[in-house]
């Protein structure tokens, strides 16, 4: 199954892309003509992204873009409760594929703060994000087979609270059983309002779990990526 087979909610778009690498220069180029326009607006603007190997090459492809990185804030959409040496740090991997040439001057927002859990880290990972401009401009999120986003897990117990419309916090601990790790995570109300979102995928395998994403959008917290397929979302693919 390919993106061009699925019937994509009303306003919903796609790209697809014959290679990961055209599609991560296409999100790259989309990404910097948005935060280029924002930047004639705001004093600085914000960029959140997902980590995993899809996002990669587009990582590398956007440290090269021309930007007034000096005014960029990036953070991630969550992140594992591990140290930044670990291999399962996407704090590394942003640091060592995006944080490098022309983007070197960026400010990075660490969601891994000192505690031993992320339910003891919660304060501080507020404090490093308290001046953090809202909305955030670009929010770039992946898609887990379980239909996860950001960590967004349908079998984390505090998933409930995390995807209240009502929720007043902005970022959560996140404990699916599925997962080996811990997790620190964005919350939806703060990811629902960003001013421009990707949904960056790979693999026919994605298509698949977005397909049975579609066919049932009320169904949010089995599938926690529907409360995202909403007009303006933009889909980025590639096999």
């Amino acid at each position: 199954m390919r993106m061009s087979d699925l019937r994509l909610p009303e306003g919903v778009s796609a790209y697809s892309g014959e290679s990961p690498d055209e599609v991560a220069q296409a999100l790259a180029g989309t990404v910097t003509r948005f935060l280029d326009a924002r930047l004639k607006e705001a004093p600085r603007v914000s960029l959140v992204v997902s980590g995993g190997s899809t996002p990669l090459p587009f990582f590398r492809s956007l440290s090269d873009m021309d930007l007034e990185w000096g005014r960029v804030d990036v953070l991630l959409a969550d992140e594992r409760w591990v140290e930044e040496g670990d291999d399962a740090s996407n704090t590394r991997l942003v640091r060592e594929n995006l944080l490098q040439n022309k983007a070197s001057s960026a400010r990075f927002l660490s969601l891994k703060q000192p505690g031993a859990t992320p339910v003891e880290g919660l304060a501080r990972v507020k404090a490093e994000l308290a001046d953090l401009a809202l909305p955030v401009d670009v929010l770039i999120l992946g898609m887990g087979n379980d239909g996860h986003t950001a960590s967004l897990f349908p079998d984390a117990p505090e998933l409930e609270a995390a995807m209240d419309t009502e929720c007043q916090e902005i970022v959560a601990a996140s404990t699916p059983v599925s997962q080996p790790q811990k997790r620190i995570t964005l919350t939806w109300p703060l990811l629902r309002e960003a001013r421009f979102t990707a949904l960056h995928l790979k693999g026919e395998d994605k298509v698949a779990t977005l397909s049975q994403a579609i066919a049932e959008p009320e169904k949010v917290l089995e599938m926690p990526v529907r409360a995202f397929l909403k007009p303006g979302l933009r889909v980025f693919w590639s096999p």
